[in-house]
């Protein structure tokens, strides 16, 4: 009798053995089984496909720490926070798909957080909260975009708190995009606030000058295009903020060239340029030039203006005033006053400085002719 008893309680089920059968998945379509959970990824976002640089090195090296050791590392969450079109998407999705590629067991999971909150709403119609929170207690690596969209939802706030402490406390890793920084969220739950900021927060800055034109050679590369180099350094230099209207720049060029027969060259790419911008430059100015020469060498363009001596900031400045001279018509003590108020003595130096350092130095040389380039372009009307 005790015999059969213990056999029967082998063979009932252990609590807990066939969770992931029983649980509902809100991602997919009632009446069709899936025995996997789509990770939702676009196979696009990878880490081959986004560019580093200056403006986003922090947050593509703990993304790729992350990738090689989902939950192991210091960075969890990772929040990654930044303006519209920087990458944010790509880089956590990239995340996501490399660590799928390397730990074929791991659950990984993207939603968008409006996604997420149509899912709660869902989950408490239909009665089935708890079952909503057990799905997402599965996920090993959970990506959620734009999380700043929770605000002034209170109940969602209190479910994802939920899911978040289960999966931290696990060892899961969450990843978490949004446009400004943990400190910076409105009307967000201060509990939640503090757990985002228990991680790291990494800033996805807009891209330098160089940064732009890699991105952009990558797009090229992407459609199977090739642009002349002066229609891609006009696109670059103009197109400064935002990595979808460089993409979407290249499109309309090929598109309008395809539909219209038309050539691409620096007429199309002015008249493209126009519908991204509100004003193409036609006129150079010297704050025309500082901000170029301080995008050109990644320099804040205050820098320009100060009292250093350090060498860079020196040689950016005088750069900026040998180009003011040439490609404008201002006097040399307005070039000066433009400085921090230097004389005319100054700029005068500065400009015998630049040329003296063309004779001896040739890679200096090419510096200046790049950047006279540059102020040609913008001269383009």
């Amino acid at each position: 009798k005790i015999g059969r008893n213990a056999a029967t309680a082998d063979q009932s089920p252990v609590p807990g053995a066939f969770e992931s059968e029983r649980i509902k998945n809100p991602f997919v379509i009632p009446g069709i089984k899936k025995l996997n959970i789509d990770p939702q990824l676009n196979a696009e976002y990878t880490f081959d496909t986004f560019i580093e640089g200056e403006c986003n090195k922090l947050a593509r090296s703990a993304g790729k720490a992350i990738a090689a050791k989902p939950g192991g590392t210091a960075f969890n969450p990772l929040f990654i926070y930044g303006d519209v079109g920087l990458g944010k998407t790509h880089l956590a999705q990239a995340i996501g798909s490399s660590v799928i590629s390397q730990f074929k067991d791991k659950q990984v999971l993207y939603v968008t957080s409006e996604r997420f909150t149509n899912q709660v709403i869902q989950a408490i119609k239909n009665n089935g909260v708890n079952d909503f929170m057990n799905f997402y207690h599965m996920i090993d690596v959970l990506i959620v975009d734009d999380i700043q969209f929770l605000a002034n939802r209170p109940k969602t706030q209190e479910i994802f708190f939920n899911i978040f402490n289960q999966l931290h406390q696990g060892g899961k890793q969450l990843i978490l995009t949004s446009d400004r920084p943990p400190k910076d969220l409105k009307d967000v739950n201060d509990r939640l606030i503090s757990r985002f900021k228990w991680g790291l927060s990494a800033d996805l800055t807009t891209p330098d000058y160089d940064t732009r034109l890699a991105i952009f050679d990558r797009k090229m590369v992407f459609e199977g295009v090739e642009l002349p180099n002066d229609v891609i350094e006009y696109v670059c230099y103009h197109i400064r903020n935002n990595v979808r209207e460089l993409e979407g720049v290249l499109v309309s060029l090929v598109a309008q060239s395809t539909l219209n027969k038309r050539e691409i060259d620096i007429i199309l790419a002015k008249e493209v340029i126009a519908q991204f911008i509100s004003q193409v430059s036609k006129e150079i100015t010297v704050v025309n030039i500082k901000l170029l020469v301080a995008d050109y060498f990644n320099l804040p363009v205050e820098k320009l203006h100060s009292k250093t001596r350090k060498r860079a900031i020196v040689l950016a400045r005088q750069l900026s005033m040998y180009l003011a001279k040439n490609f404008t018509n201002s006097s040399l003590k307005a070039i000066g006053s433009e400085f921090g108020n230097r004389d005319h003595s100054t700029v005068i130096y500065s400009v015998k400085a630049v040329q003296d350092m063309m004779d001896t130095d040739l890679v200096f040389k090419d510096t200046v002719a790049d950047l006279e380039k540059q102020v040609q372009l913008n001269l383009v009307s």
